[in-house]
């Protein structure tokens, strides 16, 4: 019997908001706002990283890998460099999610 399916794999999906959701949580968005680098530090510290690291494409492409979830590099350096603050409160509000679904 062929093997089809790795085990533990799962397919692709895509991040829980958009990247322009940002005020469907205000408390990230008005973090997001005020205090960007303090948003980065929160999403480091999730991700057990360097606190410098939260900001990064090379975050955020660890986390899409992590939870499988669509994009590229290419599309996480695009994303960030493009609207970073929005990216960042999308990464965070997803790991948010994740938590209260007990999957982080």
């Amino acid at each position: 019997m062929a093997v089809r399916n790795q085990p533990g794999s799962f397919t692709p999906s895509d991040f829980q908001t958009g990247v322009t959701d940002c005020c469907s949580d205000m408390s990230i968005c008005l973090c997001g706002w005020f205090c960007l680098p303090c948003l980065g530090c929160r999403i480091a510290s999730d991700m057990n990283e360097c606190c410098l690291c939260g900001m990064t494409p090379a975050m955020r492409s660890v986390y899409r890998t992590k939870y499988n979830i669509n994009g590229s590099m290419c599309g996480d350096f695009m994303t960030m460099w493009c609207c970073g603050p929005c990216a960042v409160c999308q990464l965070k509000r997803d790991i948010n999610r994740r938590k209260e679904q007990g999957i982080f």
